[in-house]
């Protein structure tokens, strides 16, 4: 297991907090990206998540760090996604911020909730409301939701019929000390899990257990 090492908070970019009696607001350097993924491989995961570290790319920012998740549950389908976190020491204009989380993700959902219009704002919702119940700072978000529904035909015509939602989103994570990356983290575990429906972990309870895959020290 990968012990939390800290508590994240939220802060906005005027505020000057403590955590744990670090100062909050460190330098901002390649080593302080180093310590942000430390932070990361530091993360405890809800036991349904499995992990893994997958290539980043490379010519997006000066540093960056991806990871996948995978959720398979028996009565609720498929939830599968990807975060990149980008960084520029230098800051840039269109990130409004020297990070950026990047993510895509694709969910089963039943045929039901596919055609209802109303789903592609709610996916969006839920990522907004992820990021809010976690505490996570951010600014500049921005995505696209996508309600899809698929059917197979021909040769492969005994396929059951898909039905998914896919959501491309991207914000500014306020980042000043290396652990509140983790509520970004949690956010987006939980968006993962709430578009496979499963509900988020209540308030208070943090995981004590996952199914690990490669993101390991």
């Amino acid at each position: 297991m990968w012990p939390i090492t800290g508590e994240s908070v939220r802060v906005s970019s005027a505020m000057r907090v403590s955590l744990q009696g670090v100062g909050v607001r460190l330098e901002k350097t390649p080593q302080f990206f180093d310590s942000v993924v430390s932070a990361m491989k530091s993360m405890s995961w809800r036991a349904e998540l499995v992990i893994e570290e997958i290539p980043a790319p490379s010519k997006i920012a000066p540093f960056s760090v991806a990871i996948e998740a995978e959720l398979s549950l028996p009565d609720s389908g498929l939830s599968n996604g990807q975060l990149v976190l980008l960084y520029d020491p230098q800051g840039n204009e269109s990130w409004d911020g020297e990070f950026r989380c990047v993510t895509f993700s694709r969910s089963d959902v039943d045929q039901e909730m596919v055609v209802d219009p109303l789903l592609v704002d709610v996916g969006w919702l839920w990522l907004l409301e992820a990021l809010e119940r976690n505490r996570a700072c951010y600014s500049a978000p921005s995505g696209t939701v996508t309600a899809v529904s698929s059917k197979s035909h021909g040769a492969i015509g005994d396929q059951p019929r898909r039905s998914e939602i896919e959501l491309r989103a991207s914000w500014t994570p306020v980042i000043d000390h290396p652990l509140q990356i983790t509520s970004h983290l949690q956010a987006w575990g939980e968006l993962l899990c709430q578009t496979c429906g499963l509900p988020p972990l209540p308030e208070g309870v943090v995981p004590i257990s996952r199914r690990i895959g490669t993101w390991s020290h």
